[in-house]
């Protein structure tokens, strides 16, 4: 593999709306990450994604984009922009933007011109059709639910929007429209941007003409993940996007790519891929139904076991996954993988080793290093997200009761992973002296950075060492390039795989379950073996094996 400057980074995300607010107004600031770079190098980041920032209405938290040559007043100024990328860069961490291209906002200039006449110029940039007999073009289902189709106030035109209806999709069909994107994205490059992570570019790629496919619930629409699943010839838009301004600055790119179809891997994220890295989202899906949230099922620990260890077999030899196990699309990690008695800061631990020590490039989320965890809901009043509003009434109208309903949206909503920042036990835990724009999660008096910075033990020093650990020259070629070697897959509750590569042979081993188990290693573990790091103070092992503590991870150099 040819080495990049980013292999051996780790790579943090912010949400910038949740993370620190300067200007008290209740919502975070660019100034805000500005403020926190130091913290960010403290901990050891290496590159920023930053989810937008550019001028939005906030249909769907500024994932539809009004202007990508501004940044929206609620955020900072350009100015405050560059002023991140100097300082960022000073302390040698390079940041990344949200790249949303699939769409923009319906209040874009070129929405509200192809609106005026979608049979001109800017109309070709969207999609626009009309009924025939009677019928819409297709009876696609939106992500937020509904058709895909919505109606041109005053005429007899329908756009296509395969998320919110203020969403409208853009037609990469289209090469002026395409020349528009890449001319954006080179200015941003051109600013000293490190490159972009790509949202939901499978859906550039639409399966021409539109049709009907079959419906699969009671509204007579379909999944847009059948639809997607039919259409070809993504790689001519992805490739001369790559090509025209992604290799002349060497930036690095990672897709948000749900769905790559079977042998695709190699041309998402092989050495001449479209991107840098993919996200492996395995673990994300499994268990997700077509039907709705209230249908899906949590993913046990066999369960993720098995996921990232076949994720890790598909791409060894062609390149790398980017590893998660929370993003601001889903809900907090340890409260998703975890059962409800691991989690324990020593069960927080556990995962985060877990999933770290995975080939590929690690992504946090912000406060997953501090082992923040999902809110509790009792109305869907008092939640924010459009996706989990809609899911909800999908819930009721399964049958559901409104309290039922409630635990549905509690286990997936988008919300959990988008509460404040918890800096401090402070009020508004230290993200605000201002009313915050979304309810802070209770338990900040207890999980927060200031009561866990200068602890040796707590959960932000454990990943502070486990990224010290991926940076250490002593290990980083086996750690980044390695292959992965998963063993005794077999036992129930016990995920354990050796890192090998550059002659050393590293095991990372962990226990969900609450008891002691035993692993046996007879000729891997030498009398000069030695522990990396653990989560638990005692790490009991000898030349023929070794003792795992309920919810202990361990690190072992082999010798």
């Amino acid at each position: 593999m040819k080495k990049e400057w980013w292999h051996g980074k780790t790579a943090y995300q912010i949400y910038p709306k949740s993370f620190y607010d300067t200007n008290q107004d209740g919502i975070g600031d660019i100034p805000g990450i500005i403020e926190k770079l130091d913290y960010l190098k403290e901990l050891g980041v290496g590159i920023v994604w930053l989810s937008p920032v550019y001028l939005t209405p906030c249909a769907d938290q500024g994932y539809d984009i009004a202007d990508y040559y501004q940044i929206d007043p609620m955020f900072g100024t350009m100015e405050d922009m560059d002023c991140l990328l100097e300082e960022a860069r000073k302390r040698k961490i390079a940041i990344v933007m949200d790249l949303v291209v699939n769409h923009c906002s319906d209040e874009h200039p070129w929405f509200q011109r192809a609106c005026e006449d979608p049979e001109g110029e800017y109309g070709n940039f969207f999609y626009f059709e009309k009924k025939k007999d009677g019928r819409l073009p297709s009876n696609w289902r939106s992500y937020f639910g509904g058709s895909v189709w919505e109606p041109v106030e005053g005429s007899d035109w329908y756009y296509l929007h395969v998320f919110h209806k203020k969403q409208p999709d853009l037609n990469w069909e289209n090469p002026k429209l395409r020349e528009k994107i890449y001319e954006m994205i080179q200015w941003w490059l051109d600013k000293g941007l490190a490159g972009f992570r790509l949202d939901a570019i499978i859906n550039i790629k639409k399966p021409l003409p539109f049709r009907d496919y079959p419906s699969d619930r009671p509204d007579g629409l379909c999944d847009m993940g059948a639809v997607l699943a039919d259409a070809s010839g993504i790689g001519t838009f992805l490739r001369e996007m790559r090509d025209r301004v992604f290799r002349p600055y060497q930036a690095f790119s990672v897709g948000e790519v749900f769905n790559a179809k079977e042998g695709e891997l190699a041309d998402f994220a092989g050495e001449d891929g479209y991107f840098s890295a993919i996200f492996d989202f395995r673990q994300t899906i499994e268990g997700k139904s077509t039907d709705g949230w209230y249908a899906s099922r949590i993913p046990t620990p066999e369960d993720y076991k098995r996921c990232c260890f076949q994720s890790q077999r598909e791409m060894e030899g062609i390149g790398f996954y980017a590893n998660i196990i929370e993003n601001h699309d889903e809900p907090r990690g340890v409260s998703y993988y975890l059962p409800q008695e691991a989690r324990t800061d020593r069960g927080k631990k556990l995962l985060a080793a877990l999933y770290f020590m995975l080939k590929g490039i690690p992504f946090i989320y912000q406060g997953q290093e501090i082992g923040m965890e999902n809110m509790e809901y009792h109305s869907i009043d008092e939640v924010d997200d459009i996706s989990s509003k809609e899911e909800y009434l999908v819930c009721r109208k399964a049958g559901l009761s409104e309290a039922k309903a409630m635990e549905v949206i509690n286990q997936y909503s988008r919300d959990h992973a988008r509460t404040p920042f918890q800096w401090s036990g402070e009020e508004a835990a230290g993200f605000t002296k201002g009313k915050p724009w979304l309810r802070v999660n209770p338990n900040y008096k207890t999980i927060n950075l200031m009561a866990q910075k200068d602890d040796p033990d707590s959960v932000f020093s454990f990943y502070k060492k486990l990224i010290a650990l991926r940076q250490d020259p002593q290990y980083q070629e086996t750690i980044v390039y390695g292959r992965v070697e998963p063993i005794w897959e077999e036992m129930q509750g016990i995920m354990a795989y050796f890192r090998q590569g550059n002659g050393q042979r590293i095991l990372v081993a962990g226990n969900f379950g609450l008891y002691a188990r035993r692993i046996e290693l007879a000729g891997d573990l030498g009398r000069d073996s030695k522990v990396l790091l653990s989560n638990a103070e005692e790490v009991k092992m000898d030349e023929t094996g070794l003792t795992l503590q309920g919810l202990q991870a361990v690190i072992l150099e082999c010798i």
